[in-house]
C-alpha cells in the first residue's frame, strides 16, 4: 500500500515522503495514529498545497527542538542504588528511571526519546542520548553511587 508520511516515523521515514508499506501496518497502526494518508490522487494534491505551512511548522519544531536541548544538555541525573560485588548495582537504572527522573526536573521527553541500549548496571558517571529530534540528539549525564543496603 502507498501512503505519504505525515510525520517522523522511526525507521520508516520523514514527512511528506512516499512510502510502500504492509496494508495491514497502515490500517492497523499508520492510519488510525494520523502518521500517514493513504497516496491517493486527491490526497497527494492537498499534500502539495499545504507544503508552505508544513515547512514553517517543522523549522519552528526544529527551532524548539534546539533551544530544549540546549537546556537539557545542561542536566546530570543523579541516582544512589545498592551495589554488591565490583560496584555492580542490585538491579539497574533503566529507560523508566531515566524518563521519571526528566519529568521529576520539568523536562517534557517520550520514553522513546531516550536513546539506552541497555539498562546501566555499574556505579559512576554515565552518558546517555536523548533524540529531541531527527536533527537534534543531545547526551545528558548520569550518575550512580553506591547506597549501603
Amino acid at each position: 500500500m502507498e501512503v505519504i508520511l505525515r510525520a517522523d516515523v522511526l525507521k520508516l521515514g520523514r514527512p511528506g515522503e512516499k512510502k510502500r508499506v504492509a496494508p495491514g501496518y497502515a490500517r492497523n497502526y499508520l492510519i488510525p495514529n494520523g502518521l500517514v494518508w493513504e497516496a491517493t490522487p486527491g490526497n497527494l494534491r492537498l499534500w502539495e498545497k499545504e507544503k508552505e505551512k508544513r515547512q514553517k511548522e517543522a523549522e519552528q519544531r526544529l527551532q524548539n527542538a534546539r533551544e530544549r536541548g540546549g537546556r537539557l544538555a545542561q542536566v546530570v541525573l543523579h541516582f544512589s542504588r545498592p551495589v554488591g560485588e565490583e560496584n555492580k548495582l542490585f538491579g539497574s537504572v533503566s529507560r523508566m528511571d531515566l524518563w521519571k527522573s526528566l519529568k521529576s526536573a520539568g523536562f517534557e521527553v517520550e520514553k522513546n526519546q531516550i536513546l539506552l541500549e541497555a539498562p546501566l548496571r555499574t556505579v559512576g558517571d554515565h552518558r546517555v542520548s536523548v533524540l529531541l529530534h531527527p536533527e537534534v540528539t543531545i547526551s545528558i549525564g548520569v550518575t550512580i553511587v553506591p547506597r549501603a543496603s
